[in-house]
C-alpha cells in the first residue's frame, strides 16, 4: 500500500509541479502526464528532454472577419501535443532549391480558425514567476505560421533561461486585414483583426500562463521581420498596453506608417466590385471560399495601387498590401505621433538587423570580380564609389570577398536606426541595438546573413537548423551567448550576459551597436559613413 501511495504521489508530482519521471526516454507523454488548468479547460502537453510542451492551444475563436472572442469552454482533457492549423494563404507550388535547403519549410495545415498558441516551461503549476516570452512570427502580415521554421521551436530556450515560450498563430492576409468597417459597426474590428488576436493572445497569458510556471507581470514580445512588425504594432495599440513588458524588434523596423483608412476602405470598395457584389450583399464575403476572396483580393490591391500610381502618389514601406490600418479605434495614431509614443515609452526595446538581410538571395553577385563591384558602384554613387567602398572596409574589416562590397542590407539597418533613435528620444526606457553579422559556411557561404539568419541563434536552436548554419562550433558558441542575451534582457531589460563585451545603451549620440560575430564587438555608430553615402544615392 506504502508504494502504490508514492506511486500515485510521484505521478501527481508530475502532472501540477513536473518533477521528473524516472525515465530515459526522451519522451514522456500518456494519461495524468503534462496536465495544465486553463480558463476554458484542461490540457494535457507531453515532456520532451524534461520541458513541458503544449501545442495548438485555442486563445480564441472567431468568424470570419468578427473580432475575436473567447474559445468555447471544454469539459474533458484537451489533448494539446501537435501544432494547430496556420491562416491560410497563397499554395506554394515551386521552391527555390537552394534556398529552401537552409529553410526547411514546414507549411503546416491550414483552417481559418487558426487562433491557437503553443508553451514550453520547465515545469507547471510550481509556483515560480519565469520570464515568459511571446514570439509573434514573420512571413509579413500575409504568410507564415508557427511552425513554419524549425528554428521557432521553444523547447532549447525554455530549458536554457528557465524562461516560458508562447509561439502564436492568428490571422494573416485578406483575413486579418479586409477593412469592411465602410458597411456597418459589425465589421468594425476587420480592419485589424489579425493583429486583434495578437492581444487575445496576449490576454490568455495574462490569465494563463502563471499555471504553465510563468509570470503574468514580465512579458516580452518579440518578432523578426513581418513578427517585428506586428511588435510595432502592438506598441502603438492602446488595448495591448500593461499586457507587455518589453519588446524586441528583429529586421522588422520597415514599419514607419500604418495604411490610411480611406486606402484600405477603397481596397474593400475594390474588392466588392471584383467579385460584383453590392455594399448590400457584404455578408457574402463570410461566405464564399478563401480561395476566389484571397484572389479578388490580390485584384483589389493592384487596382486601387494602379490607380495611386496614376494620380501620382505612392505609398511608404513595400507598397499597399495587407496589414495595420489607422483606423481610428484599435489603431488610432501613427507611429511617430506623440500619443502613440506615450503608449509604449516605459517599455524597453531590443532591435536590430542581419548585415545582409535579401541581398544574398540575388545570384548574381556571387563569383562577381572586384572589376565588375568596381564598375558596379560606379553606376550607383558616381564620385562617391572610392568613398563607398572605404566606409564598407571600415564598418566591416573584415570585408574580403568582391560581393561583400555589393550584398549589404542598407534599408531595414537604417529603419532599426530610425525606430531605435525615436525610442530613445523618449527617454524613459532602455534601447539596445544590434547587428547580426556572422556569414554561414554553409554551400559556398551563398547565404551570409541572411534574412532569418539570427533565428537560429536567438532560439539557441543550432542543431534544429545545421542546413542553414552548418552546425559547428563557432555556430554554438554564438548561440549560447546570443540567447542569453535575449534571455536576460527578457528577465530584466536588460541583455548584458557573459562572453559579450560590456552592451551599452543606444543612444542618439553614440549609437552603440553590438555587432555579433565571431568575434563580437561592440561600435558607436560602426556604419554611419556607410549609410550616409547610400541614402545620398538617387533613388534612396
Amino acid at each position: 500500500m506504502k508504494k502504490y501511495l508514492s506511486f500515485l504521489f510521484g505521478i501527481s508530482l508530475l502532472s501540477f509541479t513536473g518533477f521528473s519521471q524516472a525515465s530515459s526516454d526522451p519522451i514522456i507523454a500518456g494519461k495524468n502526464i503534462a496536465v495544465a488548468e486553463t480558463n476554458t479547460g484542461k490540457v494535457r502537453g507531453y515532456i520532451h528532454n524534461g520541458i513541458f510542451t503544449y501545442k495548438g492551444i485555442p486563445y480564441a475563436y472567431s468568424e470570419r472577419f468578427m473580432p475575436p472572442a473567447k474559445p468555447t469552454e471544454w469539459k474533458n482533457e484537451r489533448s494539446s501535443m501537435s501544432y494547430g492549423p496556420v491562416c491560410p494563404t497563397d499554395v506554394t507550388t515551386t521552391v527555390f532549391d537552394e534556398f529552401e535547403f537552409p529553410f526547411h519549410h514546414d507549411l503546416g495545415y491550414s483552417n481559418e480558425h487558426c487562433q491557437t498558441l503553443n508553451v514550453w516551461s520547465q515545469k507547471i503549476n510550481d509556483g515560480k514567476k519565469r520570464p515568459v516570452m511571446v514570439w509573434f512570427h514573420g512571413g509579413g502580415f500575409t504568410a507564415g505560421s508557427t511552425v513554419e521554421l524549425p528554428s521557432y521551436d521553444g523547447e532549447s530556450l525554455a530549458r536554457k533561461g528557465d524562461v516560458v515560450v508562447v509561439t502564436v498563430n492568428h490571422r494573416l492576409n485578406i483575413l486579418g486585414f479586409l477593412d469592411l468597417s465602410a458597411y456597418g459597426e459589425k465589421y468594425k474590428a476587420s480592419a485589424n483583426a489579425g493583429l486583434i488576436d495578437l492581444v487575445a493572445s496576449l490576454q490568455w497569458v495574462k490569465d494563463n500562463i502563471a499555471k504553465f510556471g510563468g509570470d503574468p507581470n514580465n512579458v516580452t514580445i518579440f518578432g523578426q521581420s513581418g513578427g517585428g512588425g506586428k511588435v510595432t504594432s502592438l506598441m502603438n495599440a492602446p488595448s495591448a498596453k500593461g499586457l507587455f513588458h518589453k519588446a524586441i524588434v528583429q529586421s522588422g523596423s520597415y514599419l514607419t506608417n500604418f495604411t490610411d483608412k480611406s486606402l484600405s476602405q477603397k481596397v474593400a470598395a475594390a474588392l466588392l466590385d471584383e467579385l460584383q457584389l453590392q455594399p448590400a450583399q457584404v455578408d457574402s464575403l463570410q461566405k464564399i471560399s478563401y480561395e476566389r476572396l484571397n484572389a479578388a483580393g490580390k485584384k483589389a490591391i493592384r487596382k486601387v495601387q494602379d490607380d495611386l500610381r496614376a494620380q501620382g502618389k505612392t505609398t511608404a514601406g513595400f507598397g499597399l498590401g495587407w496589414g495595420p490600418v489607422l483606423d481610428g479605434d484599435f489603431l488610432p495614431y501613427q507611429p511617430s505621433e506623440a500619443a502613440a509614443v506615450e503608449l509604449s515609452k516605459s517599455i524597453p526595446l531590443l532591435v536590430g538587423t542581419t548585415k545582409n538581410e535579401f541581398t544574398p538571395f540575388n545570384p548574381t553577385n556571387r563569383g562577381i570580380s572586384m572589376d565588375t563591384v568596381n564598375s558596379r558602384l560606379k553606376r550607383m554613387y558616381g564620385q562617391q564609389s572610392t568613398a563607398y567602398i572605404s566606409a564598407v572596409k571600415k564598418a566591416y574589416p573584415n570585408t574580403v570577398k568582391p560581393s561583400d562590397y555589393i550584398d549589404l542590407d542598407i534599408n531595414f539597418r537604417q529603419g532599426a536606426i530610425n525606430q531605435a533613435t525615436a525610442k530613445a528620444a523618449a527617454g524613459t526606457a532602455p534601447v539596445y541595438m544590434y547587428l547580426f553579422a556572422w556569414q554561414s559556411p554553409v554551400n559556398d557561404g551563398i547565404y551570409k546573413a541572411m534574412h532569418c539568419m539570427e533565428l537560429p541563434f536567438v532560439f539557441n536552436n543550432i542543431d534544429r537548423c545545421e542546413e542553414m548554419t552548418g552546425g559547428g562550433k563557432d555556430a554554438h558558441a554564438l548561440a549560447d551567448k546570443m540567447s542569453g542575451a535575449w534571455i536576460n534582457f527578457a528577465k530584466t531589460g536588460n541583455p548584458n550576459t557573459s562572453g559579450l563585451p560590456t552592451w551599452p545603451m543606444f543612444t542618439a549620440a553614440t549609437g552603440s551597436t553590438m555587432i555579433f560575430d565571431s568575434q563580437s564587438r561592440v561600435a558607436n555608430r560602426p556604419d554611419a559613413e556607410l549609410l550616409k553615402i547610400a541614402s545620398a544615392r538617387p533613388g534612396m
